[in-house]
């Protein structure tokens, strides 16, 4: 079992596999799965740094596009909610995001809210495309902010 394990982490390693395993770490991370995506573009820039501003926009990008999954997934939801109970479901408490719009989704890097709030922008139907360009706009600012200050640190 041992020998599979090291297989398996080398496999998997930034060095070899760098941008992809960034990618899908960052699209992963953007589901309600608990996972943080900032180690990987963190470690990926120490061991390499020229890939700096590569690591950055594929992180931004798969993270997005993590992001709109879950905002695909609210929508489902809503759906499904407004089919079983046979009218339109809504809360108060979520007045507030029906007011910004779309804007609400550039908070979207938030830990712990961020994309649980992708999901309620699709439960509340809010535009696609311009709840993504704000998630996009969001999500790169967070990967700038905390790989610059990480790499700063370290």
């Amino acid at each position: 079992m041992h020998a599979w394990l090291v297989q398996a982490l080398a496999a998997v390693a930034l060095p070899s596999v760098g941008l992809p395993a960034v990618f899908v770490i960052a699209f992963v991370s953007a589901t309600l799965l608990p996972l943080g995506s900032e180690p990987a573009v963190y470690g990926l820039v120490t061991l390499q740094p020229e890939l700096f501003w590569p690591a950055i926009g594929v992180a931004t990008l798969g993270n997005t596009l993590g992001g709109a999954v879950t905002w695909w997934m609210g929508r489902g939801a809503h759906r499904a909610a407004d089919r079983f109970a046979g009218r339109r479901v809504e809360s108060h408490a979520l007045d507030w995001l029906e007011r910004f719009g779309p804007k609400a989704c550039l908070l979207s890097w938030l830990p712990v809210v961020g994309d649980p709030l992708c999901a309620v922008a699709g439960w509340l139907k809010l535009p696609f495309w311009p709840c993504v360009a704000y998630m996009a706009v969001g999500k790169f600012a967070r990967y700038l902010t905390m790989t610059t200050v990480l790499v700063g640190l370290f």
